[in-house]
């Protein structure tokens, strides 16, 4: 395994190790918890920090920046109604990404 394909395994367990959609989405679904819960904002504000990290990390391709987009996960938590779509972690993570891409060009 080459170094880009390390660095892009240990990006996608470092967000799935955190990652909230998992547990916590059908918690707010079935209505064990509201999106409004303190205890669940501070779980999503982590998980979009440790993302943003992530896709600020040095050696990811432009390919593997790709498939850590942020955007599937953060749609789905604007959908369910767990953040704003003008959450400022929402755009911090948007923004590294889109920085992170670019840093890498074509």
């Amino acid at each position: 395994m080459d170094s880009e394909e390390t660095a892009l395994h240990q990006a996608i367990a470092t967000i799935s190790q955190s990652d909230p959609l998992i547990k916590l989405l059908q918690q707010v679904q079935q209505g064990r918890m509201k999106p409004t819960d303190a205890g669940l904002r501070a779980i999503i504000d982590s998980w979009l920090a440790i993302y943003r990290k992530v896709v600020a990390t040095k050696g990811l391709s432009r390919q593997a920046l790709f498939r850590l987009d942020p955007t599937p996960r953060t749609g789905l938590l604007i959908e369910t109604g767990i953040v704003a779509s003008d959450h400022p972690a929402i755009a911090a993570l948007h923004t590294a990404f889109e920085q992170a891409v670019a840093q890498v060009g074509e």
